[in-house]
C-alpha cells in the first residue's frame, strides 16, 4: 500500500515581516498564519517545528496502539506530549537537534519489563522517528491498572 498526502504553504513578503498560510490535504489547517513571529517567537500561528512535533507524537502514539493489537493488550490511556528543539548552528541556519517524547499510559494486563520493550519498539519503528536524524528522547510511565 502506497499513501500520498498534500499540504501547501503560500508566502508573501521577506523572511521577517513576510506572512504565510499553511493548508492540508485533509483541511485540519486551511490557510493557517505561520510566519517569523509564530516562528522565533510567541505570536499566534503555527511554525513547521511544532508541526513536526505533533507528527512525531501522533505517528508514536499510533503505532504504540498497532503493537499492542499484536501483544492483545487495549490501552484505556496514551497521552504524548513532543518537546522539540531547534537551535542555531555555527553557519547561520537552524538545525533540529532533539525531540523528547513523554508518554503516560494506562495498559492493563502489561508488566513495565513488557511496556518498556513495546515502548522501545514503537519509538523506533514509527514512521516519523525513522525520518528523522535528531536525537530522539524517551520518557515513558507506566500508570497502574
Amino acid at each position: 500500500m502506497k499513501i500520498v498526502r498534500h499540504a501547501s504553504v503560500a508566502w508573501a513578503g521577506g523572511s521577517k515581516t513576510g506572512e504565510g498560510a499553511i493548508t492540508t490535504q485533509s483541511g485540519a489547517l486551511e490557510r493557517h498564519p505561520y510566519g517569523y513571529g509564530s516562528r522565533f517567537a510567541e505570536q499566534k500561528g503555527t511554525n513547521p517545528e511544532e508541526l513536526i512535533a505533533a507528527a512525531h507524537a501522533g505517528c508514536f502514539t499510533m503505532f504504540l496502539a498497532f503493537i499492542l493489537d499484536g501483544e492483545k493488550l487495549t490501552a484505556e490511556h496514551l497521552d504524548t506530549k513532543a518537546a522539540l528543539t531547534l537551535e542555531a548552528s555555527p553557519e547561520g541556519s537552524f538545525d533540529i537537534t532533539l525531540i523528547h517524547l513523554t508518554l503516560t499510559a494506562k495498559i492493563p494486563g502489561v508488566t513495565q519489563d513488557k511496556f518498556d520493550q513495546l515502548v522501545a519498539q514503537a519509538k523506533a519503528g514509527c514512521a516519523v522517528s525513522k525520518l528523522l536524524k535528531a536525537e530522539i528522547r524517551l520518557d515513558a510511565t507506566l500508570l497502574p491498572s
